[in-house]
């Protein structure tokens, strides 16, 4: 199975025929990867949003559409297989037959159950690649205490829809357990990721908390100190310590608006959006500035 996490921020290139016989096709970048399109039901990956190059590094073009059978993943890049005329935007919607308007954006969407119990938001999610249909939405705070605690992967099965901004699933995912994380390999887990997320991170070490401000380098670094933390924590240790930057007259520091941060402000953007997708471009192109 695949993961739409996979294919983020990866370049995308059309290939031309060489200039000379014998030699290596060229290359036409279209973009980067930075959305993962759904169809409407929700249960099926058709293709991803590709932001293209600005026009002389000033004027922003519209992002494209890119389908999922017309994509193969090297190494080092994302390559079209269909002609580009096929393979992007009007072209690829009416090969599929897609009703664009209808089409979703889960990924930065707060998930609940259809009695209203908030499990957290989508992050990430796995499909069949050949297919597209999705095997199961990882659930989680998003933040430091994801990678601590780990997600909750609700199966596309307990999808029942989009409903006022949110992912709305079966109850009985408010029951499942956590997968992935430190502290959940190491039995602290919770069938809710924002609230096993808290506890957990409460008792993490300031580092990493100050480290979430600094990027995601400062993070890398932290990570190790957070874990022994967790255990600590897991075990009934010392009492929470407070997060250096909530502590009063402490200094705040500034916070880069990184793709999880982006995506997580569409998600709570789209409680004003009506459904319709291109609500969610224009939410998505404004969280991601």
């Amino acid at each position: 199975m695949a993961r739409i996490s996979e294919l983020m921020g990866r370049k995308v290139y059309e290939l031309r025929p060489a200039r000379k016989a014998g030699g290596e096709p060229r290359r036409r970048r279209v973009g980067r990867v930075h959305a993962a399109v759904f169809s409407p039901d929700g249960r099926s990956l058709v293709g991803y949003m590709v932001r293209r190059p600005d026009i002389a590094g000033m004027v922003r073009r519209p992002d494209a559409f890119l389908a999922l059978d017309s994509l193969r993943s090297g190494e080092d890049a994302i390559f079209l297989t269909k002609d580009a005329g096929l393979a992007l935007d009007d072209g690829a919607r009416g090969r599929l037959g897609l009703e664009w308007d209808s089409c979703v954006m889960w990924a930065g969407m707060d998930a609940k159950t259809e009695r209203g119990r908030v499990l957290g938001y989508v992050g990430d999610a796995t499909y069949d690649a050949g297919t597209g249909r999705v095997q199961s939405f990882a659930v989680g705070d998003g933040g430091v205490a994801q990678s601590l605690v780990g997600s909750v992967q609700v199966p596309a099965s307990m999808l029942r829809g989009y409903r006022g901004g949110y992912m709305v699933v079966d109850d009985a995912a408010s029951r499942l357990s956590l997968s992935g994380g430190a502290a959940a390999k190491a039995g602290e887990a919770s069938a809710r990721a924002q609230i096993a997320g808290r506890k957990v991170a409460a008792r993490a070490d300031e580092t990493a908390s100050q480290a979430l401000d600094r990027g995601s380098s400062a993070l890398g670094r932290a990570i190790g100190k957070a874990r022994r933390s967790v255990e600590g924590a897991a075990q009934g240790g010392l009492e929470p310590k407070k997060a250096t930057a909530t502590q009063p007259g402490a200094k705040k520091t500034s916070r880069k608006n990184t793709g999880a941060d982006g995506a997580r402000a569409v998600g709570r953007q789209m409680k004003k959006a009506g459904g319709m997708f291109g609500s969610f471009m224009d939410e998505y192109r404004k969280a991601s500035k």
